[in-house]
């Protein structure tokens, strides 16, 4: 009895452990993971491609037209284009509103005035500037009261290093 016994109860064993998790129907969507919330968002290229900007007092500049990267894969500038007049605008100069959900707007904000903005040298796809000749980079960065990253770094190592 033993003999016949052993056989039936292995296989019950061995199927109630082999058995693969319930997995959910095919063209179930993953569950939605919670981030952590001292864990960068991702940013993808269509959430800033066509994305609205705007100046101080809420009048519009354009929408972003498209990205300037450096050689190191950073990104440098946006290109936004207003009626087909492009301005070269500093990724670190404006303050974005990331939209959520699949229907979101992203919009962003320069602090910096219509008259201002008025001032900034305009081009069009046919004339585009050298982004990284050194003049072009200081006065572009300076029409946002901003200055380029290697010269504030260099700065902060003139003042830590004398």
């Amino acid at each position: 009895m033993l003999i016949t016994i052993a056989p039936v109860a292995l296989a019950l064993m061995s199927n109630s452990f082999t058995q693969a998790p319930a997995q959910p129907p095919p063209g179930t969507p993953p569950a939605a993971q919670t981030q952590p919330a001292d864990m960068p968002n991702a940013v993808r290229a269509k959430q800033v491609l066509g994305a609205k900007i705007t100046l101080q007092g809420n009048a519009e500049a354009g929408v972003v037209d498209d990205i300037v990267f450096s050689d190191a894969g950073q990104v440098e500038y946006l290109i936004v284009n207003n009626n087909g007049k492009l301005v070269t605008v500093p990724w670190a100069a404006l303050n974005w509103n990331w939209g959520t959900g699949a229907q979101a707007v992203t919009t962003a904000t320069l602090n910096i005035t219509p008259q201002v903005y008025q001032t900034i040298p305009t081009y069009t796809v046919t004339t585009y500037p050298q982004f990284f000749v050194p003049a072009y980079r200081t006065q572009t960065y300076r029409y946002y009261n901003l200055t380029p990253g290697e010269l504030r770094r260099a700065a902060r190592d003139l003042r830590r290093n004398p």
